[in-house]
């Protein structure tokens, strides 16, 4: 089995782009923060049994930021197929770590590194970004967290990107409050308060 897996930060992201290139493979479509371990994803767990059983030949993602935007992470995930001599392809790098005959690719190895690096400091530019806006916001008065005596509206509250994703991970059941607070990047205290809200009566 061959499988093509695809991932996007929010539930309002759309997977079309890479499911472009999805002939000849299973597609497991995953929604989480490229920040999350590969080895703690609900998808990659069942990729993970795929491997187990022996089922698995090839692992593809479109592009290697898909994969992990953490370099340790990347190297340890790329370690653990090569070690049981799974080829991934990036698709978009033309790269597979793997050759036909299942031996290390040098030089593949080389360029994910170097890749992995740059992801890792996109999102560190992107993390600080965020962090300096809302500081100057704050500095300007413009950024305000709620008041406490205000109420916000039940159908706004559960429609945000994060909570509603967090809602879909609950309605699954299979899951723990902590690790979908890993998943979604919601704090475990807004977690409860979902499910209050979206489970009142439980799944």
């Amino acid at each position: 089995m061959k499988i093509l897996y695809i991932r996007v930060s929010t539930s309002e992201q759309k997977y079309d782009r890479q499911t472009a290139s999805s002939d000849g493979y299973v597609v497991k479509e995953e929604t989480c923060s490229g920040a999350v371990p590969f080895f703690e994803r609900p998808r990659a767990k069942e990729i993970i049994k795929l491997v187990d059983k022996g089922c698995l030949e090839e692992l593809a993602v479109t592009s290697l930021d898909r994969l992990s935007r953490d370099l340790s992470d990347l190297l340890k995930t790329v370690k653990y197929f090569n070690e049981r001599k799974i080829p991934i392809h990036f698709i978009s790098q033309g790269i597979r770590t793997l050759d036909s005959n299942g031996n290390e690719n040098p030089i593949g190895t080389l360029v994910i590194q170097v890749l992995g690096i740059i992801a890792q400091m996109e999102r560190s530019v992107l993390l600080q970004r965020q962090k300096q806006g809302i500081e100057i916001a704050k500095a300007k008065g413009a950024y305000k967290g709620r008041k406490s005596d205000t109420k916000e509206d039940v159908v706004k509250f559960l429609s945000k990107p994060k909570n509603k994703a967090a809602l879909e991970y609950m309605k699954k059941g299979n899951l723990k409050l902590k690790e979908i607070s890993i998943l979604s990047g919601v704090h475990i205290n807004t977690l409860t308060k979902i499910k209050k809200i979206g489970m009142p009566y439980g799944n």
